[in-house]
């Protein structure tokens, strides 16, 4: 099994690409990741849906509806994160909201975690301010634990995540919610220097990445780039994922071309 570390030292920039588990089917999912890996991806989030994904825009929500209606629960989600081990050893980081994990427990959740073979958590809605008892435990388990930034950051909420996030650090490239975006903000390169200023650790964008374009763009100022609502609407083109494989082959070329 790779590591999240051991992708930024293999790979120049990394492409990291989000699904909703069991959208539009369990099925879908097992048969996606694999894929995914082979096309070039070098981490994948498997989402967990939750019935109030307030990072999420209208296409995650769907996907996450429609996955919550077939059924799918953060044990399942878990289940077939260890059924993806059998297929690939690409890193696989756990996206969920807070509410599930204090649910389940953090040092269970943690401990199922290391079962299934999971490397990395990200929780949109836990702060780096009330995250010590999560972050104990995801590392005594040997778990990356993953924070967010966003533009309005301030510098002490940047150096406080850039104390406390392992992995990467997720920076959103919009205040808002995930969605596929004609253009991404002016101000995104100033935003990641302000970051690097503060962080050791890799800086891998996203909200709003939906073109080869854009992901180069990213790839030039960061160290990854994280693609999911386009993913999601072309796993439902009914074409035998065709669009999906050109869409991420493009993807993978862009983000390798070499930046002025």
């Amino acid at each position: 099994m790779r590591t999240i570390a051991s992708i930024f030292t293999s790979r120049n920039k990394a492409l990291i690409a989000y699904v909703t588990v069991g959208y539009p089917s369990l099925q879908s999912t097992l048969k996606v990741v694999p894929l995914l890996d082979k096309l070039g991806c070098d981490i994948i989030e498997l989402g967990i849906p939750f019935s109030d994904p307030l990072a999420d825009g209208a296409t995650i929500q769907k996907a996450s509806y429609t996955a919550l209606q077939n059924g799918v629960t953060p044990q399942l989600c878990l289940e077939v994160a260890q059924q993806l081990r059998r297929e690939t050893d690409i890193p696989l980081v756990l996206m969920t909201y807070l509410n599930p994990v204090f649910y389940y427990g953090y040092k269970e959740f943690c401990a199922s975690c290391v079962a299934s073979e999971v490397n990395g958590l990200v929780i949109p809605d836990l702060p780096p301010e009330e995250g010590t008892e999560l972050e104990a435990c995801a590392r005594a388990h040997g778990i990356d634990l993953i924070y967010f930034l966003a533009p309005t950051s301030t510098e002490e909420r940047i150096k406080l995540a850039a104390g406390k996030s392992s992995g990467f650090i997720y920076l959103v490239s919009v205040t808002g919610v995930t969605g596929a975006r004609d253009s991404l903000p002016e101000e995104l390169e100033s935003f990641v220097r302000r970051v690097r200023a503060a962080a050791k650790q890799p800086l891998c964008v996203g909200f709003g990445i939906s073109t080869p374009e854009q992901a180069q763009r990213v790839a030039c100022i960061a160290d990854g780039v994280i693609v999911g609502s386009q993913i999601i609407k072309l796993m439902e083109t009914d074409d035998g994922l065709a669009s999906l494989k050109k869409f991420v082959k493009g993807l993978r070329a862009a983000i390798d071309l070499e930046c002025m």
